[in-house]
């Protein structure tokens, strides 16, 4: 997640319990431990620093001084399950997904949290979920099945925060991985992080084709956000997870950071609490 206003990257390593800045341009780089999961990040509004997606809820985080404050678990999530990707809305609401530990069981669900505390529940039946992502206009909400190998579209009711029509809108080839982390350009078009597949590729908004890629040198690729005081890089996340010796000697920069300097921007990430 970038932050146009302090002009910083923000990252995580879930499975590591840790969080991380990377400030532009001078490149310093700083990290939080925690006592859990971390999976996802947004900015707050009010300036107060920062919304966390934790393993079994979410969480008010202030950089500054370190404060943690949890905010909601929801009810009836499996032991198993933890938190994964998320973001905001145009509206301000923080949507995120619930996973099985193991990336098998469909235990996981969507929910939205909202800034008044209160939670919903919308989607279920997931091994592992990421994204979300919204079209430009905002009509419609993309979100992966991962494990299944899809993207999902739902039309997005924004003034109601709730989403309905659940259908397939891109299913990645066997050999071409499987979706992880993904974001919006200002032209609309969806940028998808293939797990396995080692590339980021950007689609059509409407018909989904493919209309270029970016390959890695690394073959996890887990997730994308543009950034820079002009929002024309690709930050670019991968992991190193599950590598026995032989794939880490062949991938020696699995679980890095990557930077990409494209020709057309991206869309500034939305803010918790915002008023849109």
């Amino acid at each position: 997640m970038w932050s146009p206003r302090t002009q910083a990257l923000w990252w995580v390593d879930i499975l590591g319990r840790r969080l991380h800045r990377w400030q532009w341009p001078d490149g310093a780089h700083s990290s939080w431990d925690f006592d859990q999961e971390v999976s996802a990040v947004a900015e707050r509004a009010d300036g107060t620093g920062l919304l966390l997606a934790l393993r079994h809820g979410f969480a008010s985080f202030d950089p500054q001084d370190a404060r943690l404050a949890l905010l909601h678990q929801p009810v009836g999530e499996p032991a198993h399950n933890r938190f994964n990707d998320g973001k905001c809305d145009a509206q301000g609401r923080f949507w995120a997904g619930s996973m099985d530990f193991d990336c098998a069981a469909p235990t996981g669900a969507l929910y939205r949290f909202d800034p008044d505390g209160s939670c919903t529940r919308h989607d279920a039946g997931f091994a592992v979920t990421n994204g979300p992502t919204w079209s430009r206009d905002g009509r419609t909400m993309f979100f992966n099945d991962t494990v299944q190998g899809q993207v999902l579209a739902y039309d997005f009711d924004a003034a109601a925060g709730r989403i309905a029509g659940r259908r397939p809108w891109l299913r990645l080839a066997a050999d071409d991985g499987v979706p992880d982390g993904m974001c919006t350009d200002a032209a609309g078009r969806i940028w998808i992080a293939h797990w396995g597949g080692g590339c980021v590729s950007c689609h059509d908004p409407d018909t989904a084709a493919e209309l270029c890629r970016i390959p890695l040198p690394a073959r996890q690729i887990t997730s994308c956000a543009f950034g820079g005081p002009d929002l024309r890089t690709l930050f670019i996340t991968s992991a190193a997870t599950g590598l026995d010796a032989a794939a880490r000697a062949a991938q020696p920069l699995a679980g890095a950071l990557f930077a990409v300097t494209l020709d057309s921007p991206g869309l500034p990430a939305h803010l918790f609490g915002q008023r849109a």
